[in-house]
């Protein structure tokens, strides 16, 4: 499984596109496609146009919350919030093969997750970000610490943990020296697609092999 994953941003369906396009254009390799009160048809069409275009670059593409729409566009998956549709329910519809991923703010959360066979967890905010209405507590690098802590305690082996919120290229030394595997970052490769090769360095990826699409 990849380490970095670009969570999709843009108010509009050019925007989004845009912002996906130049990220896979840099050498992203998972793109989770996040839009939230998008008008359903534009929401689909992005859906199935990012499709397309991964399956062009060999990326991942994963959908958030919709997983009708992962369905209908064959994603290779869906990331799910603690108050969207259950893993289980979204496991029926998709089926065992595709990658099923969902957030957790806390230890308890991270068990629940576990228990229901997630693939991988997105576990933050790591702070403060203003893409998320609704932002859990915060945890900080201490939060995943402490919850890392936990788990080594209960000789409960660590899943495959991906710090979001917020999350910027200093970080990621510190986050994998805590044991989280992989980084979701939106807002820093919006802001500049090329750091993209920077993530992936720090995270021990293989080196980029750029497509031009």
């Amino acid at each position: 499984m990849k380490k970095l994953q670009y969570i999709s941003q843009g108010f509009t369906q050019a925007e989004q596109e845009f912002n996906i396009k130049n990220a896979l254009d840099n050498g992203a390799q998972w793109i989770q496609v996040r839009w939230k009160n998008a008008p359903e048809n534009e929401l689909i069409r992005l859906c199935e146009n990012t499709k397309k275009r991964c399956s062009e670059y060999k990326s991942v593409c994963i959908i958030n919350d919709h997983v009708h729409i992962a369905k209908d566009i064959d994603a290779d998956g869906v990331h799910l919030g603690l108050k969207d549709t259950s893993i289980e329910a979204a496991r029926s519809v998709l089926g065992e093969n595709k990658i099923i991923g969902g957030t957790a703010n806390t230890f308890s959360d991270v068990l629940k997750r576990m228990r229901e066979s997630c693939d991988y967890i997105g576990l933050g905010p790591l702070r403060f970000t203003s893409t998320k209405e609704q932002l859990s507590p915060i945890l900080g690098f201490e939060g995943y610490e402490k919850i890392i802590r936990e788990l080594q305690e209960k000789s409960i082996e660590i899943p495959k943990l991906f710090a979001i919120g917020g999350v910027v290229l200093d970080d990621v030394e510190r986050l994998q020296q805590t044991g989280i595997y992989g980084v979701a970052v939106s807002g820093q490769i919006t802001d500049r697609p090329s750091m993209i090769g920077a993530f992936r360095n720090a995270l021990h990826q293989d080196p980029i092999t750029l497509q031009n699409g």
